[in-house]
């Protein structure tokens, strides 16, 4: 049986959500910031024959996130996505955005898989020359980050990057380990979409004239010991087999793939 979820399910949700943090970051981080009345967010459960909830679908403005926990009612989430004419994003393990995506009456733009990975246990690697000073950022470090992100290829452009990076940080929602030569921010590592329980890694990054020097492992090793020190799990996306192997060198592993379905704008005309 599927229903909206208000308030009085959170102890449901976290019984579900919990037992797999890092799977359920995003949901998590919603419902730990938003609760369940906001205008632009609504959440949705599946609850099987003994009364347990199952399964969750989210909805965060026009996108939707789905898990469960076995088997669950994908056509009767897809239902409720498809009432929906603001809808243009499912994402989710590929295992279940599989149960939903066949039943979408929705055209579909296009589709993007990584690699997802979690870490519940740091792997410490020995760091060459003892190491470089690896600090954590605080506000005034903001442009500098900033700066080095926009010197880095693989990442795409952004007019708001300070902002989001300040809104991070003062939320507590994100923080960032860098290392610094000459004055210069040269490495980082950050988290984003934390929560009680466990954290994204984002923005790994070296400059490319300072490449190779394993300076982006010790940021990494530095803010995933602090994270694990603190009970949360980690996770992170990635498309790059090369990244990856690094990632997996400090303890993280393959838990599958994520996916990102975008679809067309609802037709006139058409429900």
């Amino acid at each position: 049986m599927i229903r909206q979820l208000d308030s009085q399910d959170r102890a449901a949700c976290e019984t579900l959500l919990f037992q797999k943090p890092a799977e359920n970051l995003f949901i998590i981080s919603d419902i730990e910031n938003f609760g369940f009345e906001e205008d632009f967010q609504t959440l949705w459960g599946d609850w099987n024959a003994e009364g347990e909830l199952s399964a969750v679908l989210l909805k965060y403005h026009s996108n939707y996130i789905c898990y469960g926990d076995g088997p669950f009612d994908g056509k009767g989430f897809a239902s409720i996505i498809n009432q929906d004419p603001d809808f243009r994003e499912l994402s989710g393990l590929e295992e279940m955005t599989n149960e939903i995506l066949p039943f979408i009456a929705r055209r579909k733009k296009h589709s993007r898989q990584l690699y997802y990975a979690k870490m519940d246990q740091l792997v410490p690697s020995p760091s060459p020359d003892g190491g470089e000073c690896v600090q954590l950022a605080t506000v005034k470090d903001i442009p500098s980050i900033a700066r080095l992100f926009d010197e880095i290829d693989d990442f795409e452009e952004s007019e708001n990057r300070e902002g989001s990076l300040k809104v991070g940080m003062e939320s507590k929602s994100a923080r960032t380990y860098f290392i610094r030569k000459g004055g210069k921010l040269v490495s980082s590592a950050s988290t984003t979409a934390e929560n009680s329980a466990s954290a994204m890694v984002v923005g790994v990054c070296t400059h490319p004239d300072h490449t190779k020097k394993g300076y982006a492992s010790q940021c990494m090793e530095r803010l995933c010991e602090e994270l694990i020190n603190e009970g949360k799990s980690l996770c992170l996306f990635y498309d790059n087999p090369d990244a990856g192997r690094i990632y997996k060198r400090l303890g993280f592993l393959d838990i599958g793939f994520w996916t990102m379905h975008i679809y067309e704008p609802q037709e006139v005309g058409i429900v």
